[in-house]
């Protein structure tokens, strides 16, 4: 399987490197890692999907005046999704499989790009966003932007364990090298997506951790603007605090075996490009 990593949306709050710690101006610089898996015999997947086509074009419509706002999500089609993929020579058709870590607006925005893709995530993440019980569940969860999909497949964590977590381990019509790793706290039904290569796994862990330097770290540091965003968005901060905990323990000690990254850092994604270019 072939793995690219692509940058499918940007958002640049006020904070800079508060933010994003490398920032000189008054913006940060934030991105929406996302992954597209070429398999033998399943097409194309695509892990996340950042902001779709129709969040860059009717924004008001699609998107949190909130998130807008605290976010500055920025207005750029040739960052979405299908716009990236286009650019590596395939079309949306060819996008058959949709993993995604949670349903907030900045990670299933593009679904609609992909009407025929079948789309994978726990069964709990479906179950929390369909209920949409507070404010901040309402300005998160944005029906718009996935309420016409279908083909929708949700799973509870079942399969033999992975590195100690829970998995499911067995996604319909994916490789057997994909998981889905439950990682709630962020949200509730929240998941990172571990794929097996030759070289080792990689881990997406989504939202679960937001700064490169929570991973790898004996002293492990968040900047304050993620800190505090983090805690914001925590639909249950016990158990963030407690898997960011078991992952920094897995990172130290499996790091040539497992490589980590999250969904927003812009450097972490800089750098495996360069990696994956190089290979």
């Amino acid at each position: 399987m072939k793995v690219h990593h692509l940058n499918c949306g940007c958002m640049c709050p006020l904070g800079g490197a508060l933010y994003d710690g490398f920032s000189k101006g008054l913006h940060a610089h934030l991105v929406c890692h996302c992954l597209l898996i070429e398999t033998d015999r399943d097409g194309l997947v695509l892990v996340d999907t950042g902001f779709g086509r129709d969040d860059i074009r009717q924004p008001e419509q699609r998107l949190s005046g909130f998130f807008r706002l605290i976010n500055n999500i920025q207005r750029r089609e040739e960052l979405t999704a299908r716009s990236r993929i286009e650019a590596l020579g395939f079309s949306a058709a060819d996008v058959r499989h949709i993993i995604l870590t949670h349903l907030d607006f900045d990670h299933a925005g593009g679904l609609t790009d992909f009407p025929d893709a079948r789309i994978h995530l726990l069964q709990r993440e479906i179950d929390t966003a369909q209920q949409r019980h507070s404010w901040l569940a309402r300005e998160r969860y944005r029906p718009g932007q996935w309420s016409g999909a279908s083909g929708w497949v949700g799973y509870q964590p079942q399969g033999e364990k992975w590195y100690g977590f829970e998995a499911v381990t067995a996604l319909q019509g994916l490789p057997p090298e994909i998981l889905l790793v439950p990682l709630a706290g962020h949200t509730l039904g929240h998941a990172g997506i571990a794929i097996s290569q030759p070289q080792g796994w990689l881990l997406h862990g989504g939202d679960a951790w937001f700064y490169r330097g929570e991973m790898h770290q004996q002293k492990p540091h968040c900047t304050p603007g993620l800190r505090f965003y983090q805690w914001m968005m925590a639909m249950d901060n016990g158990a963030r605090r407690h898997n960011q905990q078991r992952l920094r323990e897995l990172s130290g000690r499996y790091a040539q075996e497992i490589t980590f990254f999250c969904s927003h850092d812009a450097l972490e994604l800089r750098a495996l490009i360069a990696q994956s270019e190089s290979e």
